[in-house]
């Protein structure tokens, strides 16, 4: 039963981070920020897109750790491990069609696990 519970705690902070993810980049295209599909984006845009999408990650690999029945930072690697695959996979398939970016999953979510641990360790001082 925990197996499915581990399952779960990691798909519900993937899906946080994916789905902020994308709604975040229709709404910022739907505002005229971002340029239309398929078109380039300049490098403060992508700048900005990976900004939010590691505070995304960050807070998916939270949902995770307070989801997760046992050890949550073991959880939390997975997710980033699985996530760095996946991106690995973007860059991959889309390596001639726009610019390239290096995936950062795995230290967004030891970063926050590493703030986590700090408050919860500052409000029981």
């Amino acid at each position: 039963m925990n197996i499915l519970k581990s399952i779960g705690a990691m798909l519900a902070g993937a899906v946080v981070g994916v789905v902020l993810s994308i709604a975040t980049d229709e709404a910022l295209r739907a505002a005229g920020i971002f340029t239309p599909l398929g078109h380039p984006m300049s490098d403060g845009l992508l700048l900005l897109a990976t900004f939010y999408r590691t505070l995304y990650g960050i807070l998916g690999s939270y949902v995770t750790a307070r989801l997760a029945p046992n050890r949550p930072m073991m959880h939390v690697l997975i997710l980033g491990a699985i996530g760095l695959v996946a991106s690995l996979a973007g860059v991959v398939m889309a390596w001639n069609e726009s610019r390239n970016s290096a995936p950062a999953g795995i230290p967004s979510r030891w970063l926050c696990w590493r703030c986590r641990n700090r408050c919860w360790a500052a409000s029981f001082a």
